[in-house]
């Protein structure tokens, strides 16, 4: 099993080479068979995981370019590990939903190498390898954009590129410049993160590299004031993009975080406690008020998922188990509800070629079954107790307590303003008078988009009931990683207070 994760990452590359000899009235089911595949390697490999291991497991390594110390290495933990599951589970079930038309077979090999892409990002383990797997998402997801969007596509597609490549080429300054730090300072070159992870930076080196991966990582989550592409790009967007987008690649950003910015920056990261505390509540409570002034359904789910982004990065930077646990949870429980709220908004978009929310109304009369499946994912976005939205929140916000109950209880607020949008924008859609003549053809959901959309269902209020079966091997994971920030802590205020933070036991 030393090879699942290279499987996983290049299986999709490769059958997207063979696609391109496939025929395109076959290539719907070439491209289900593989991402079904590759979604049950997945899930061998969560078979044979060691739940009670907190390292790496099915760690692979060979040099790339050794004079360097620039290699091919790959592993996961219990942080990555589901994450990749849910790449694996959300691609397929995209594919499955999947009603575009035009340029099918191309748009179906693009986004197999774009899962590729994906995995590759969560299971690298050499800095560099991160990096060109962090940029080549870039490609498929502009073709995507820029090809199949709407009529502002292509400008919607530059934008998205720019913002997120220049935020990149300076974490890519950040990166080189470690590495150059840890060949002075051991005489070696390397880019492997666990010899970074023993490498002890002074204070003032932490904050300014803590600045250049942020710069990188905010972008792309992304963090006000560098959020404007978002919405423009789900707009825009095909429906498929929106779900991949929504549903994993705004996961890369909060994910480098944990992974990079807290182990290799502890104490940088105690100092920016407070700013990022500020950027996560003006996501939380402006996006929120942004997302009740769109009429656009659309626009109103992608600022609700920069919204929710604010929560992920409290309870990244609260700097404890509850809080990185729940983060966790709550990227893997939101790429699954956001992915099945853009796949309703695309069911309605196939039926009627609009989003406005305006143009709908009483849907719950000839759309009963889509009404129910749309209630549910709708409430899993709210933060519904027994439901996948719910836990992640509840953690989260729990751990951020521990730093400041006044801005957690400020924080809880996305709870209220998010019932507040959405079960409006709901009201005007599915209730009252079917008095449009437009709608009254409207079919309810069936086969594919059935099965796509239930499938979701039933996987958010699984994990909304049983959490634990995540949370077990994610809390051992994310236990090591607070206790690599506090050995590598320079200074003893700030181990302090890192052990303040994770002084109850863990979550379970």
């Amino acid at each position: 099993m030393e090879n699942i994760l290279s499987m996983l990452i290049f299986f999709p590359a490769v059958a997207a080479i063979v696609g391109f000899l496939i025929d395109k009235n076959s290539m719907r089911q070439f491209g289900v068979v593989v991402t079904v595949v590759e979604f049950f390697l997945a899930l061998l490999m969560w078979y044979y995981f060691d739940t009670n291991e907190a390292g790496l497991q099915f760690v692979k390594s060979f040099p790339l370019i050794s004079a360097y110390g620039i290699n091919y290495m790959v592993g996961v933990d219990g942080i990555s590990l589901f994450l990749i599951i849910m790449i694996t589970f959300m691609t397929m079930v995209a594919l499955i939903g999947l009603t575009e038309k035009k340029g099918e077979k191309n748009l179906i090999i693009t986004m197999l190498f774009l899962e590729m892409t994906m995995v590759g990002v969560f299971a690298s383990m050499d800095v560099i390898m991160f990096y060109i797997f962090w940029e080549l998402t870039l490609i498929p997801m502009f073709y995507i954009v820029g090809f199949w969007g709407a009529e502002k596509r292509f400008y919607a597609a530059i934008k998205f590129f720019l913002y997120t490549f220049t935020g990149s080429l300076i974490m890519l300054i950040g990166i080189l410049y470690y590495g150059y730090i840890f060949f002075q300072t051991t005489g070696t070159w390397s880019f492997a993160l666990h010899d970074w992870n023993n490498l002890i930076l002074p204070f003032h080196m932490q904050v300014w590299l803590f600045l250049a991966f942020f710069l990188g990582f905010a972008v792309k989550v992304p963090m006000f004031p560098f959020h404007t592409w978002l919405p423009l790009t789900h707009g825009q967007s095909p429906t498929i993009g929106s779900v991949i987008l929504a549903a994993i690649l705004l996961k890369m950003e909060t994910y480098g975080f944990i992974r990079y910015s807290l182990p290799l920056f502890p104490d940088a990261s105690v100092y920016f406690v407070g700013f990022m505390a500020v950027l996560g509540l003006i996501a939380i409570i402006y996006m929120a008020m942004l997302a009740y002034a769109q009429e656009d359904m659309k626009q109103m789910i992608a600022y609700s998922s920069i919204s929710h982004m604010g929560v992920i990065t409290l309870g990244v930077f609260a700097l404890n188990i509850e809080g990185i646990s729940g983060a966790v949870f709550l990227m893997i429980g939101h790429g699954i509800v956001s992915g099945a709220l853009f796949m309703c908004i695309g069911v309605l978009y196939d039926r009627r070629e609009t989003k406005m929310i305006k143009d709908f109304g009483g849907l719950a009369h000839n759309m009963p079954m889509f009404a129910l499946v749309y209630i549910v994912v709708l409430m899993a976005s709210v933060g519904l107790p027994l439901t996948a939205g719910f836990i992640g929140e509840f953690l989260s916000l729990l751990g951020f307590f521990k730093y400041s109950p006044v801005l957690t209880v400020i924080a809880s607020l996305t709870i209220v303003l998010s019932a507040i949008y959405m079960l409006s924008m709901y009201k005007r859609t599915f209730f009252g008078k079917l008095a449009k003549p437009e709608n009254k053809s409207m079919k309810d959901i069936f086969g594919r988009e059935l099965v796509a959309l239930t499938s979701l269902v039933v996987l958010i209020i699984a994990l909304g009931i049983y959490p634990k079966v995540v949370l077990e091997p994610l809390n051992n994971s994310v236990t090591q990683l607070t206790k690599i920030m506090e050995v590598k802590a320079v200074n003893d205020d700030t181990r302090e207070k890192l052990k303040s933070l994770n002084s109850v036991g863990e979550v379970k």
